[in-house]
C-alpha cells in the first residue's frame, strides 16, 4: 500500500491524538487545557491554526474518542460508518497546497477551519484510505495486557502485535522467557 507523506503525517496524528486520552482513571490526560493542545499542534507541526481556546480543547477530545471508536472498530463497515461521520461534520474541502518546504499535496480541512475540523478532515481521511485499500485490520490496539495504545500496522505481513516492540514487546518476551526459565528449573 502506498503512503504519501501527508497520510504518513496525518496517521501518525491520529494514533498519537488517540494516544493522548488516558488509559485508565489513574493516567493524566495529555490534553487536560489548552497548552497541552498547543503543544500537540505544535509538536504534529499542523498548519493554518489559529489561537486555540477551551471550545478548541473539548472538541478535540470529542473527535478523539471518535477517533478511538475508529480503532476499535469490529469490522470496516462499521469504521467506515465513523469515518464519514467524523470527516462529514468537518466539511470537507479538498485542495492541493505546497507549504512549508512540502511539495504539492491535499489538505482535506477548508481555509479557517477549526482544529478538530482539521483533524477530522485530514485524519479521517488517512484512515479512510485503509478502510478502501481493505486494510482496516492495519488499525489496531497494542496486545500488551497492559497498554491499549493505539498504532498502525505498517508492517508487510501485517504482523505487528504491539504499539513499540521496544518497550511492550521486550518486556512480555522477557517475561515469557523468564517463565519458562523457571518451570524449567523448577
Amino acid at each position: 500500500m502506498l503512503i504519501t507523506h501527508d497520510t504518513r503525517c496525518a496517521l501518525d496524528t491520529v494514533v498519537d491524538l488517540v494516544n493522548t486520552a488516558p488509559e485508565d482513571d489513574t493516567a493524566p490526560d495529555a490534553l487536560s487545557d489548552v497548552a497541552g493542545l498547543e503543544n500537540f499542534v505544535r509538536s504534529h507541526k499542523m498548519s493554518d491554526v489559529g489561537v486555540l481556546s477551551e471550545f478548541d480543547l473539548s472538541a478535540v477530545r470529542r473527535i478523539r474518542g471518535r477517533f478511538a471508536a475508529v480503532f476499535a472498530a469490529p469490522d470496516a463497515r462499521a469504521a467506515a460508518t465513523l469515518i464519514n461521520e467524523l470527516v462529514a461534520a468537518a466539511g470537507t474541502t479538498p485542495r492541493l497546497t505546497d507549504h512549508d518546504g512540502y511539495d504539492w499535496h491535499v489538505h482535506y480541512f477548508a481555509p479557517g477551519a477549526s482544529v478538530a475540523d482539521h483533524l477530522a478532515a485530514d485524519c479521517g481521511m488517512a484512515l479512510a484510505f485503509f478502510v478502501v485499500a481493505g486494510e482496516q485490520e492495519r488499525l489496531r490496539r497494542c496486545e500488551a495486557p497492559d497498554c491499549r495504545r493505539a498504532f498502525v500496522d505498517l508492517s508487510r505481513n501485517r504482523s505487528r502485535r504491539y504499539c513499540d516492540s521496544r518497550t511492550c514487546g521486550n518486556r512480555l518476551h522477557v517475561a515469557a522467557y523468564r517463565a519458562r526459565r523457571k518451570e524449567a528449573a523448577g
